[in-house]
């Protein structure tokens, strides 16, 4: 049985990804901080015939993301295939310029997005290499391609972990581990934000999904709707 861990699940994104990925026979490991919310995702997973679980743990807390991604691995016999899109929303986004940063924006920003990335992979990549097999999937906003001047903190540290991703992309060639980023220049069912177009997160999942199956040579899609 193949398996998915999903990074920042929510009810969103991360739950049309576990769908996606639930249907083709994959097991899901969904972890955010918010226990409840988890058991939600879990119970509508289960009930629609997706075998799935919780796995609670904060991404800023590094030993306890790789203690989630650990007892997925035991439940599950193995991650094959790991979803970073841990999100805090946006109206905790620190509304900043790139002249007015201060570190200590984007430093949480940093720690948030890129070496809660980092974190993620070192806690699966090792059985990947093992295996010679898998995939790792970090998906960030438009941000990360697009910066704009009011949320420069946000933008800074999506495009250092897309930079990464395609980076790793590049060193795990031929060792049949893909590594990918994907970039989301839509909003996800929700009002226009800096004029971005609307998207499903159906529509969404499926670039998740054709990067797993189909095109593992690339280190990047973009999708702008």
């Amino acid at each position: 049985m193949t398996s998915i861990a999903i990074v920042g699940a929510g009810p969103q994104l991360g739950l049309a990804i576990a769908r996606t990925f639930g249907t083709q026979g994959h097991d899901v490991a969904l972890v955010s901080r918010n226990r409840t919310k988890l058991d939600d995702l879990v119970g509508t997973l289960t009930a629609e015939g997706i075998t799935a679980a919780a796995f609670p743990a904060d991404v800023l807390d590094r030993d306890a993301l790789t203690q989630a991604l650990k007892d997925a691995s035991a439940q599950f016999g193995g991650i094959d295939v790991l979803e970073y899109s841990p999100s805090a929303g946006l109206d905790t986004i620190e509304a900043t310029t790139p002249a007015g940063i201060e570190l200590a924006h984007v430093q949480h920003e940093i720690e948030f997005h890129l070496y809660g990335a980092i974190a993620a992979a070192k806690a699966v990549l090792p059985a990947m290499r093992e295996a010679g097999t898998g995939t790792l999937l970090f998906t960030t906003s438009a941000g990360s391609m697009n910066p704009q001047p009011p949320t420069a903190p946000i933008s800074t540290a999506m495009a250092a972990l897309r930079n990464w991703a395609i980076n790793l992309h590049r060193e795990l060639a031929d060792t049949g581990i893909q590594a990918a980023h994907i970039g989301i220049d839509a909003t996800i069912g929700t009002p226009t934000f800096y004029g971005q177009p609307r998207a499903t997160a159906d529509q969404l999942s499926l670039l998740h999904w054709d990067l797993h199956m189909t095109n593992r040579d690339q280190s990047e899609r973009i999708f702008r709707g």
